[in-house]
Order: C-alpha cells, then structure tokens, then sequence
C-alpha cells in the first residue's frame, strides 16, 4: 500500500514570490460567476517559477530543452532522500555530506533534497541565507547520472550568487546546461519518512517553456493502510 505526500505549495493571491521583474506576483480574477454565467472560471496571471515549480534547461541554458520537452521518464521514479533537518542558514553540502547518507554514488537517477527550509515560507528569510550545494558536489550529481534534483529551497545555489554579484545562478547553469531537471520550492518532506520513495513531479505543459509550476508528490510505504493524501 502506498500514502501519497503532497510535496507542492498552494498558488494563491499574496503567495510569496521572487522579487524581481521577472517574476509577476500572482493574481486570480473571477471572471466566470454562478449567479450571472452559470458556471464559475478564473484568469490566473503567474510565472513559469511560481510556488513549487520544475525548471527545464531553456531556463538558463539557451537552445536548452524546454518544459514540454521534458521526458516524463525524468519526472516520476524512483528518488533518494537526502536528509539535512533544520540546516542553519548559509550551509553548504559538500560530497562527503552526501556520501554519508547516499553511499559512494547514487542508486538512482533522482535525488531531493531535505532541508526543512519550508519552515521560512511566508516570510522574508525563506529567500535569505538558505542552505546550498557546493560546485563540487553539482558536479558529482551529474557525474554519476543523477537526471533530476529537488529541494525544499529556492536553488541549489549559493543565495549571494546572483545576478547583482557578476556570478549569477552558477549552479543553476551546471545543472540545466548538462539537462540535469531541477524542482525547486517543495514542501513538506519530513513527512516522507524514508530514504528511497516514488516521486512524480508533473509540471504545466507550457509550449516552448523555461519552466512550470508543478504539482509534485511522493508515494510512500503506508503500513497502517491508509492511502490518503497528506501535506498542503
């Protein structure tokens, strides 16, 4: 039997979103009302990185393959959980980091990343000082085969590695540029509760896309039986 953990953010007016201009803050407008047109639609108005969302390698890779060219082989199976609960701001993960919990390479194609980072959503230090990955275990990731890799933080990189530093999103690039798929802003990982589970990461199929919110679960052991969901 299988639980299903619900690793993805609620897109909603007000929701925290990057502040840059290239990241419209989020807006739902009722356009179709019960009591006039009979039925109930809205216009939604977000960006390709809203909320929990995949990034395709068109993101910062240019001629990169964009979200509807992502293979649904990449996006669901089988992912190793790596576990750093209630990091302190500003850690960085090296090799040996994840060797400790992974083995001497990775077992499967997928990798996620646990920092319960998720505690800061809603506030202004979720976008402030969150854990990274070092270069060197990038590198490693992609060395050893790794096609996709998740987190519960904005990016894998650096948070001063931007754009207004002249190194911008070093990380991002190695990843997109060797197609290494990234799924950003997940939430809820502490209630996974094993090392090795099913994931399925299913982004907007935007044509030509750089990337999509995505609503992205996990599929547990469920001892008790229990299939419903759990999670936001």
């Amino acid at each position: 039997m299988k639980k299903i953990v619900d690793l993805s953010y609620v897109i909603e007016e007000g929701m925290l979103t990057f502040t840059a201009p290239w990241h419209p803050v989020v807006e739902i407008s009722i356009m179709g009302r019960h009591s006039l047109e009979g039925r109930e639609t809205r216009k939604l108005v977000l960006g390709t990185h809203t909320g929990t969302h995949v990034d395709a390698p068109a993101h910062f890779a240019p001629g990169g393959a964009t979200i509807d060219k992502t293979p649904l082989s990449v996006l669901i199976g089988k992912t190793h959980l790596i576990e750093f609960p209630d990091s302190p701001p500003m850690r960085k993960i090296e090799i040996q980091d994840v060797k400790k919990q992974l083995g001497e390479r990775p077992a499967h194609e997928r990798i996620v990343f646990r920092f319960d980072w998720s505690r800061h959503w809603g506030t202004g230090q979720y976008y402030s000082d969150w854990p990274y990955l070092s270069r060197e275990l990038c590198e490693w990731l992609i060395k050893n085969g790794v096609r996709l890799v998740g987190m519960d933080t904005p990016s894998p990189d650096n948070p001063y590695d931007n754009k207004a530093s002249g190194n911008d999103s070093p990380h991002h690039k190695v990843f997109l540029q060797n197609g290494v798929t990234l799924v950003e802003y997940l939430c809820n990982l502490a209630e996974i509760g094993q090392k090795v589970f099913d994931l399925a990461a299913l982004p907007l199929k935007i044509k030509d896309g750089d990337g999509a919110p995505a609503r992205v679960i996990a599929l547990v052991d469920d001892i008790s039986g229990d299939k419903n969901e759990t999670g936001s």
